[in-house]
């Protein structure tokens, strides 16, 4: 493991561009491996993936998003720190989000997401998607082309969550200009797009906590007032802020799935036409494209952990206290679960078996809608098109493209590209 040993995955630009190749190589050497640069329990088997999200007791999500070093304040010591974390967990950020809580908080305030996301709502608000997505590519298509990321992904995963959520639609276009997302009309529009006031989550707690205290001071027959209405599993009713936490949270998380999933799952349909047709002739095979796209190339490589109490993983001795890296990624190129692992098999037998959504407590809430987004774009891009093409103008030929993805050690996305449609002949 020697070139391993030389690279920081955490912070060297090159991996985290190119990282599959770094991925592989770690994959066949060990299901789990503490990398000497900070002593990460880097975690790729599937097997042992799945361990660590499913025990909670021993991993805590607290600093999910922290990074390989974390300002704890604090050095832990002894077998069991779980003490010694709650008094030092308010240090993380995103603290007050739903994906760093351990049960049973985390508990209370996934069961308001879920009470949200309904079998219910999720079909009235598929009807959205599909109006929605025709009314994007109303705007796309007759142009011959877009740039994905931000012509329509962003402000399509965008509209959609604000739809879920009961947001009026005459609210909708504020929400894009606070996110800094043109909206779909203005696609066409050759001047600059609106200004970028806030990419984080601010605007989002102001604006859901506003409407949940107006829905109960005067409540309505939509979605907002029930979300406003809805309660924790004992019965009490949350803050305000607390409701305001989950909508946002779900906002943030389809902008960084959704729009990439969308942009990958783009990007290898226009750069195989043969695979392209397949789809176009069979939808039934776009559901599994969308598992394979996931399970190869899903927008989460990993994220953190910590080693609660002393313990096991693969063979490997972690100390309570160590970061614990679980990788998505690799888990999905495990060949002891997928056959033949690097080879994109819009076929494989067992390809929803991936865990680029997660895995038990902490498994995406929004998965089905992240699926039913793409779905539904790629349906209805394939049955208005008769080829989508890479633009060679942007990306360089077939043979020799050039792609720009995010530097995270975290996600994986592009960060634009471009298309180019073709809709007769």
């Amino acid at each position: 493991m020697t070139e391993l040993r030389d690279v920081d995955y955490f912070r060297d630009t090159d991996t985290a561009l190119r990282p599959y190749p770094y991925i592989d190589e770690l994959v066949r050497e060990s299901t789990v491996w503490i990398e000497p640069t900070y002593g990460v329990a880097m975690v790729t088997g599937y097997d042992e993936a799945l361990t660590v999200m499913r025990d909670t007791d021993t991993y805590s999500a607290a600093p999910m998003i922290a990074g390989p070093t974390p300002d704890y304040g604090i050095e832990f010591t002894g077998d069991d720190i779980d003490e010694q974390l709650a008094a030092v967990r308010h240090r993380l950020p995103f603290n007050d989000q739903i994906v760093t809580m351990d049960p049973p908080l985390h508990t209370m305030h996934r069961a308001l997401i879920m009470g949200l996301i309904t079998p219910k709502r999720l079909k009235e608000n598929e009807d959205f998607i599909w109006q929605l997505t025709d009314r994007q590519l109303d705007v796309v298509l007759p142009r011959g082309g877009c740039e994905i990321v931000d012509d329509y992904a962003q402000p399509y995963a965008l509209l959609v969550v604000a739809d879920l959520l009961g947001v009026p639609e005459e609210d909708h276009a504020m929400l894009l200009a606070k996110a800094g997302v043109a909206g779909p009309g203005s696609l066409g529009d050759t001047t600059a797009p609106p200004p970028k006031e806030h990419r984080g989550l601010t605007h989002l707690y102001d604006y859901f906590t506003d409407r949940i205290a107006q829905r109960r001071r005067e409540p309505k027959d939509d979605v907002l007032t029930r979300m406003a209405h809805a309660t924790f599993p004992d019965g009490t009713l949350p803050e305000p802020l607390d409701g305001a936490r989950i909508a946002a949270n779900l906002f943030a998380a389809g902008q960084e799935t959704t729009v990439r999933l969308l942009a990958t799952a783009m990007q290898i349909l226009g750069d195989d036409l043969e695979l392209q047709q397949r789809l176009r002739a069979d939808h039934s095979l776009v559901p599994k494209f969308i598992e394979e796209v996931l399970r190869s190339q899903g927008p989460i490589k990993g994220n953190m952990r910590l080693a609660r109490r002393s313990t096991t993983l693969g063979g490997v001795d972690i100390k309570a206290g160590t970061q614990v890296f679980v990788m998505h990624g690799a888990a999905g190129r495990d060949p002891r679960q997928f056959e033949n692992p690097e080879r994109f098999d819009v076929d494989r037998p067992n390809v929803r078996r991936h865990v680029a959504f997660g895995h038990g407590v902490h498994t995406c809430p929004g998965a089905p809608l992240a699926r039913s987004e793409v779905r539904v774009t790629l349906e209805r891009l394939l049955d208005r098109t008769s080829e989508i093409r890479i633009s060679d103008a942007h990306h360089g030929p077939a043979d020799a493209r050039r792609y720009d993805y995010m530097p995270s050690y975290m996600f994986r996305g592009l960060t634009e590209l471009h298309l180019e449609f073709v809709t007769e002949g």
